[in-house]
């Protein structure tokens, strides 16, 4: 009988548990992997040319409609309906192959009892890194020693192996005791401490003092840590004619000098309102600087897939003023290949973990503009921690002034504290390249992990 490793994720981590299902078939490709998910196997397209990997799609359970109303509740219960489906799946894996490693998405927690229930070894996988692994693999000790909402308490927290951590900036969905996902992550703590191990998508050289934090029990005090493998940065492939042919700013790149672009980019979910726009154009046109910007529509317009108006949103004669300096992209940007493009020399960026990924993994310094999700604590991480950020002060109600996002700007582009970034990313993009090949800090994890696996 042989072996397999099965990974599940939920849709909404599809694509970066794909790109984990590629890195170990590139680094292990003996092994089979089987990736398990709801979605649609159209999503997981990216796969398909991988013959080491297989994708099983789980019929989608009857969802309530209460579900439907909070996404990220739905992320954690969505696995949760799926379990006896699931339990059916593993079954029938198990009666052809050995599963070695059940890896699953934390999204994916309610699958834990299914999963050692059959006595499979159960791992986590942390795509979006050290900041939020640390955070829950500390979250039982947080709901333990402080006393009511996380939202009142307004302070700093401290987290093993993370700066401090300012209370309103830890995700906004645990910050109330009774809430689906504050419970919900209590209990993927819980589970996590139990579990055969975790791996994150991150690199010593990146993450040292957070993956020494855990490696040393400081995270669990009142008992023993999983084993914990940090093995990225996981980027997935540069393709700049992916989907087709060149998309037309890698040309217009192709003109400008080398490092004097800033690349404006926030992700799916990087949806701002119409006078967070103007004054966001407003910005950069004052900075001076040539800027490449990724626009979507504004949700009081239209749906975010519609294309938008630029002449609507955008102030009056903005295009034409900075037509020789900058370039609008109207909603979707080939992110990676932008960033990868030697012209590009600063980042404003919604802080997202794969973007932070890219920026290290090219060399771009960054601004951390966060607008969802863990997005605030990445952030704090990577501008005290990490040091290859500048922040971005919102006012109140996340909203960023002309004034702040212009000097920003200009901090990063112009200022010693700018170059100070610069150099500190440089150095990190050279030992990102250096943790995945050879003997790295990455590879090393990773051939543990497989060791792990065979006992």
């Amino acid at each position: 009988m042989e072996d397999t490793i099965v990974i599940y994720t939920t849709p909404e981590h599809l694509n970066t548990m794909a790109v984990l299902a590629k890195f170990i078939s590139k680094h292990h490709p003996s092994v089979p992997i089987i990736l398990i998910s709801t979605a649609a196997e159209s999503a997981a397209a990216s796969i398909a040319a991988v013959p080491s990997i297989t994708y099983h799609r789980l019929p989608l359970p009857e969802i309530p409609p209460s579900l439907t109303k909070d996404r990220v509740e739905l992320f954690f219960e969505l696995p949760r309906l799926s379990n006896p489906n699931l339990r059916l799946a593993l079954q029938e894996i198990s009666q052809k192959a050995r599963i070695r490693a059940f890896v699953i998405d934390f999204f994916c927690n309610a699958a834990f009892e299914v999963s050692t229930s059959l006595s499979i070894p159960t791992f986590y996988y942390f795509s979006s890194g050290s900041p939020t692994a640390t955070l829950v693999l500390h979250f039982q000790t947080l709901d333990e020693t402080i006393p009511g909402d996380l939202k009142d308490l307004d302070d700093f927290v401290e987290i093993p192996g993370l700066p401090p951590i300012y209370s309103l900036d830890i995700p906004v969905a645990l910050l109330t005791r009774q809430s689906l996902v504050y419970q919900s992550s209590v209990d993927i703590s819980k589970n996590l401490r139990k579990s055969a191990g975790f791996l994150v998508n991150g690199f010593d050289a990146l993450e040292f003092r957070a993956k020494e934090a855990i490696v040393n029990g400081l995270c669990v005090p009142n008992g023993p840590t999983p084993p914990v493998y940090f093995i990225g940065p996981l980027v997935g492939d540069v393709d700049a004619k992916a989907g087709g042919e060149e998309h037309e700013c890698l040309r217009w790149l192709d003109t400008q000098p080398s490092k004097s672009v800033i690349f404006l980019c926030f992700g799916r979910r990087g949806v701002f309102s119409a006078e967070q726009l103007k004054e966001t154009a407003v910005a950069l046109e004052n900075s001076g600087h040539r800027f490449l910007w990724s626009v979507r529509n504004p949700p009081e317009i239209m749906k975010n897939s519609d294309e938008p108006d630029l002449d609507e949103l955008l102030p009056e004669g903005f295009l034409e003023r900075t037509k020789d300096r900058g370039f609008v992209i109207k909603s979707w940007a080939p992110q990676k290949e932008v960033l990868s493009h030697d012209s590009v020399g600063g980042f404003v960026t919604h802080c997202g973990r794969s973007s932070i990924s890219e920026g290290v993994w090219f060399g771009v310094p960054m601004i951390g503009w966060p607008v969802d999700a863990e997005q605030k604590l990445n952030r704090t991480v990577l501008v005290e921690e990490m040091q290859v950020a500048l922040p971005m002060e919102e006012a109140e109600g996340g909203f960023v002034t002309a004034a702040e996002l212009e000097k920003r700007v200009r901090e990063l582009m112009e200022s010693k504290v700018g170059k100070a970034v610069r150099q500190r990313v440089g150095e990190l993009k050279c030992s990102a390249r250096a943790a995945v090949t050879g003997n790295g800090s990455s590879l090393s994890d990773f051939k543990k992990f497989l060791l792990a696996t065979r006992d």
